[in-house]
Protein backbone atom coordinates (compact mmCIF):
# COMPACT_ATOMS: atom_id res chain seq x y z
CA UNK A 1 0.00 0.00 0.00
CA UNK A 2 1.13 3.48 -0.94
CA UNK A 3 0.71 6.30 1.56
CA UNK A 4 0.07 9.98 0.52
CA UNK A 5 0.40 12.78 2.68
CA UNK A 6 -0.97 16.01 2.55
CA UNK A 7 0.16 18.62 5.20
CA UNK A 8 -2.18 20.94 6.13
CA UNK A 9 -4.49 20.98 3.17
CA UNK A 10 -6.62 23.81 2.55
CA UNK A 11 -9.08 23.20 0.17
CA UNK A 12 -11.96 20.71 0.90
CA UNK A 13 -12.28 19.59 -2.95
CA UNK A 14 -8.65 18.69 -3.49
CA UNK A 15 -9.00 16.49 -0.13
CA UNK A 16 -12.28 15.15 -1.39
CA UNK A 17 -10.71 14.02 -4.84
CA UNK A 18 -7.72 12.68 -3.39
CA UNK A 19 -10.16 10.88 -1.04
CA UNK A 20 -11.90 9.00 -4.42
CA UNK A 21 -8.55 8.47 -5.91
CA UNK A 22 -7.07 6.40 -2.74
CA UNK A 23 -10.64 4.33 -3.17
CA UNK A 24 -9.45 4.03 -6.40
CA UNK A 25 -5.94 3.09 -6.17
CA UNK A 26 -5.98 1.03 -2.55
CA UNK A 27 -3.66 3.94 -1.49
CA UNK A 28 -3.44 5.10 2.48
CA UNK A 29 -4.25 9.28 2.57
CA UNK A 30 -2.95 10.61 5.55
CA UNK A 31 -3.66 14.10 6.03
CA UNK A 32 -1.54 16.43 8.71
CA UNK A 33 -3.77 18.99 10.89
CA UNK A 34 -4.15 21.75 10.95
CA UNK A 35 -7.04 20.78 8.49
CA UNK A 36 -8.40 24.53 6.40
CA UNK A 37 -11.78 22.53 6.92
CA UNK A 38 -14.18 20.18 9.02
CA UNK A 39 -15.18 16.64 7.23
CA UNK A 40 -18.46 17.84 7.45
CA UNK A 41 -17.79 20.08 4.02
CA UNK A 42 -20.02 19.73 1.32
CA UNK A 43 -17.16 20.52 -0.93
CA UNK A 44 -14.98 17.87 0.87
CA UNK A 45 -18.22 15.25 0.62
CA UNK A 46 -19.34 16.46 -2.43
CA UNK A 47 -15.81 15.86 -4.55
CA UNK A 48 -15.20 12.47 -2.80
CA UNK A 49 -18.91 11.02 -3.98
CA UNK A 50 -19.99 8.06 -2.55
CA UNK A 51 -16.03 6.62 -2.05
CA UNK A 52 -15.26 7.94 1.77
CA UNK A 53 -16.59 4.87 2.90
CA UNK A 54 -13.74 3.10 0.29
CA UNK A 55 -11.37 5.04 1.40
CA UNK A 56 -8.68 4.69 4.20
CA UNK A 57 -7.69 8.40 5.64
CA UNK A 58 -6.18 8.88 8.96
CA UNK A 59 -5.96 12.25 10.73
CA UNK A 60 -2.39 12.89 12.17
CA UNK A 61 -2.44 15.77 14.96
CA UNK A 62 1.04 16.99 13.51
CA UNK A 63 4.06 15.51 11.71
CA UNK A 64 5.75 13.81 14.47
CA UNK A 65 2.73 11.72 15.10
CA UNK A 66 2.63 10.97 11.20
CA UNK A 67 6.34 9.71 11.29
CA UNK A 68 5.78 7.72 14.45
CA UNK A 69 2.76 6.13 12.24
CA UNK A 70 4.80 5.58 9.68
CA UNK A 71 8.20 4.64 11.08
CA UNK A 72 11.32 3.54 8.82
CA UNK A 73 9.25 4.17 5.39
CA UNK A 74 10.59 6.51 2.79
CA UNK A 75 9.40 9.56 2.10
CA UNK A 76 9.38 11.69 -0.90
CA UNK A 77 8.28 15.24 -0.66
CA UNK A 78 7.06 16.70 -3.92
CA UNK A 79 8.43 20.35 -4.81
CA UNK A 80 8.65 22.23 -8.00
CA UNK A 81 12.30 23.13 -6.18
CA UNK A 82 13.37 19.33 -6.55
CA UNK A 83 15.74 18.22 -9.43
CA UNK A 84 14.91 14.96 -9.57
CA UNK A 85 11.83 14.33 -11.79
CA UNK A 86 9.04 11.91 -9.84
CA UNK A 87 9.11 8.97 -12.49
CA UNK A 88 12.90 8.05 -11.83
CA UNK A 89 12.23 6.77 -8.70
CA UNK A 90 12.05 3.27 -8.35
CA UNK A 91 8.61 3.13 -5.72
CA UNK A 92 8.44 0.54 -3.47
CA UNK A 93 5.58 -0.82 -1.47
CA UNK A 94 4.94 1.21 1.60
CA UNK A 95 6.54 3.96 0.12
CA UNK A 96 5.11 7.60 1.12
CA UNK A 97 4.76 10.49 -1.27
CA UNK A 98 4.74 13.83 1.04
CA UNK A 99 2.58 17.20 -0.31
CA UNK A 100 2.61 19.89 0.80
CA UNK A 101 -0.67 22.89 1.44
CA UNK A 102 -2.16 24.88 -1.24
CA UNK A 103 -0.62 27.47 -2.42
CA UNK A 104 2.30 27.85 -0.36
CA UNK A 105 3.88 24.01 -1.19
CA UNK A 106 5.95 22.31 1.72
CA UNK A 107 7.90 24.25 3.86
CA UNK A 108 11.82 24.28 3.81
CA UNK A 109 11.82 22.80 7.27
CA UNK A 110 9.66 19.92 6.35
CA UNK A 111 12.16 19.40 3.01
CA UNK A 112 15.22 19.47 5.29
CA UNK A 113 13.26 16.88 7.70
CA UNK A 114 15.57 14.02 8.36
CA UNK A 115 12.49 11.44 7.42
CA UNK A 116 12.72 12.46 3.84
CA UNK A 117 14.16 10.21 1.84
CA UNK A 118 14.51 12.56 -1.63
CA UNK A 119 13.18 15.67 -3.16
CA UNK A 120 11.05 14.96 -6.32
CA UNK A 121 9.18 16.99 -9.16
CA UNK A 122 6.58 16.79 -11.24
CA UNK A 123 7.96 18.53 -14.98
CA UNK A 124 6.12 21.22 -15.77
CA UNK A 125 6.00 23.90 -18.54
CA UNK A 126 8.75 26.89 -17.79
CA UNK A 127 6.83 29.38 -16.28
CA UNK A 128 4.12 27.35 -14.48
CA UNK A 129 3.82 27.39 -10.40
CA UNK A 130 2.14 24.01 -9.47
CA UNK A 131 -0.66 21.44 -10.47
CA UNK A 132 -3.40 21.63 -8.27
CA UNK A 133 -2.75 19.48 -5.01
CA UNK A 134 -5.29 16.44 -5.86
CA UNK A 135 -3.98 16.37 -9.64
CA UNK A 136 -0.46 16.20 -8.39
CA UNK A 137 -0.90 13.45 -6.30
CA UNK A 138 -2.96 11.53 -8.50
CA UNK A 139 -0.37 11.88 -11.17
CA UNK A 140 2.01 10.55 -8.61
CA UNK A 141 0.21 7.70 -6.99
CA UNK A 142 -0.57 6.58 -10.47
CA UNK A 143 3.20 6.48 -11.78
CA UNK A 144 4.36 4.71 -8.17
CA UNK A 145 0.77 2.22 -7.95
CA UNK A 146 1.72 1.29 -12.17
CA UNK A 147 5.52 0.58 -11.00
CA UNK A 148 4.03 -1.99 -8.81
CA UNK A 149 1.79 -3.73 -11.18
CA UNK A 150 -1.39 -2.12 -9.89
CA UNK A 151 -1.33 -4.18 -6.61
CA UNK A 152 -3.95 -3.73 -4.66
Amino acid sequence: MLHIVFLTPCIPANTGNAIRMVACTGAHLHLVEPLGFSFADAQLRRAGLDYHDLAVVTVHPDLDALWAALPGRRAFAFTARATTEFARIAYRDEDVLVFGPEPTGLSDEVLADPHITGLVRIPMLPGRRSLNLSNAAAVAAYEAWRQLGYRS
